[in-house]
């Protein structure tokens, strides 16, 4: 069976996934802009933003692996959005605009109904019946690869608090946000079954592995 997996996460070293206020202007939370220093200075995340360049060290063989045997993607609607409530932008085609980097079929979480949206090579479908439908129906479309959750923090918590994650890395960034959503509190991972498989330190960034089982 596929796995279901979370790459390239990263949290501040006080542990939150996301600063406050996240906004349009702001998706990752005001003064939380250098969170993923370590990943956009890579070329693999600088290319797909269409930028040329990057670093081609051990962080970059880290975000470049967690796109591999990929078949399709589950995300919260954050990660697709900052609308709040009823759908209310129809011209609204993801962070990405009209150059997604999923290549697949991405399932994002939603309370509230919408018709598929297919953006190039990239197909969206809008999953009201919660996260554990939409990791079944983003292994039937998978074609027998693995399954990346994206996020957001939400969306990881129901994960690993309900056992569904196969795998995760979670990139440890040197910064401190002070407030914002955390990842980690109240989830008591070793009686969830998560093992700590490694924890590798790249230029000031601590790469974790977890495992389950």
């Amino acid at each position: 069976m596929s796995l279901i997996r979370v790459e390239s996460f990263t949290v501040s070293t006080d542990g939150y996934g996301a600063g406050r206020d996240q906004s349009r202007d702001a998706p990752m939370g005001v003064n939380a802009q250098g969170l993923h220093g370590w990943a956009f200075a890579t070329r693999t995340f600088r290319a797909m933003f269409g930028q040329e360049g990057g670093s081609t060290g051990e962080d970059d063989r880290i975000a470049r692996q967690g796109f591999d045997n990929i078949g399709a993607w589950v995300m919260g609607r954050h990660m697709f959005t900052p609308e709040r409530g009823a759908w209310s932008d129809p011209d609204w085609r993801g962070w990405w605009g009209e150059t997604p980097p999923y290549g697949s079929d991405v399932h994002v979480l939603t309370h509230h109904p919408k018709a598929p949206l297919v953006v190039g090579t990239t197909t969206f479908h809008f999953v009201t019946e919660g996260l554990e439908v939409a990791l079944e129906r983003a292994r039937d479309s998978a074609g027998g690869k693995d399954v990346r959750l994206g996020g957001g923090v939400a969306t990881l918590r129901e994960g690993f608090g309900k056992g569904l994650i196969d795998r995760a890395h979670i990139a440890v960034s040197p910064v401190l946000l002070g407030g914002g959503e955390p990842l980690w509190h109240g989830l008591d991972l070793p009686a969830l079954g998560y093992r700590l498989a490694e924890a590798l330190p790249v230029d000031g960034t601590t790469h974790l592995t977890l495992r389950r089982g």
